[in-house]
């Protein structure tokens, strides 16, 4: 496992360079921890456009948390419906709240800043509607952690490019790729990834021949045979 680790890792710089040079080094601006919670909550099943709508006319309409908290389901819910899936993730922001709340004696999540990654990543788990991809984005963009959120163009590129096994599902792929990527690399590969994803490397019609992968890619290579 340790040599397999070594030797993804070694290719996960491969690819971090060459979107590099492509792309640049992308960086973000970091979020309030339970905010970036709650606005990846909202992305799930959607497009970045239509959450980004639902977070900004949420935090429009509810101006603490505390409000939203005590807010109604229903007016969540019309409040987000931009977003898509709004009934469900209405009584999920809900319940998050409240886990929230219950854990730590308030609406606040800035303690992960201050702890490992491992274990910022243990104390989201167990919170309502937190898979893996939830809690990586909230410790890298949130919190500066080296984790690396495995979306679904994360996943497609790099089952492409053979950077997992055949079929390995997103859970699975979080925790190969993850441990693996280069120190200091986790955001700038992870949103080079998901540019190439959109642009190039699409789930339809992908353009390999003008992908700055192509030249170590098996799929790349079955496309033009």
């Amino acid at each position: 496992m340790g040599v397999t680790r070594v030797s993804l890792g070694r290719r996960l710089d491969v690819v971090a360079r060459r979107l590099a040079t492509a792309y640049g080094r992308p960086s973000r601006r970091r979020s309030d921890p339970l905010g970036g919670l709650v606005e990846t909550v909202l992305s799930q099943n959607t497009s970045d456009v239509n959450s980004g709508r639902a977070y900004a006319s949420l935090r429009a309409a509810f101006p603490s948390w505390e409000v939203l908290a005590a807010a109604r389901p229903a007016r969540i819910e019309s409040v987000i419906r931009s977003g898509g899936l709004a009934r469900l993730k209405s009584r999920r922001l809900k319940r998050l709240l409240a886990a929230v709340k219950r854990r730590e004696g308030r609406y606040d999540l800035c303690c992960l800043r201050r702890l490992t990654p491992e274990q910022a990543e243990a104390r989201l788990r167990g919170l309502p509607g937190v898979g893996p991809k939830t809690r990586a984005c909230v410790l890298l963009f949130s919190c500066g952690h080296a984790a690396f959120p495995v979306d679904t163009h994360v996943h497609r590129v790099s089952l492409r490019l053979g950077l997992l096994p055949p079929k390995t599902d997103a859970a699975k792929a979080h925790q190969i790729l993850g441990p693996a990527v280069p120190a200091g690399r986790h955001l700038d590969l992870h949103l080079n990834l998901i540019r190439l994803g959109r642009e190039v490397c699409r789930a339809r019609a992908p353009r390999c021949p003008v992908c700055p992968l192509a030249a170590g890619c098996a799929y790349a290579r079955r496309q033009a045979a």
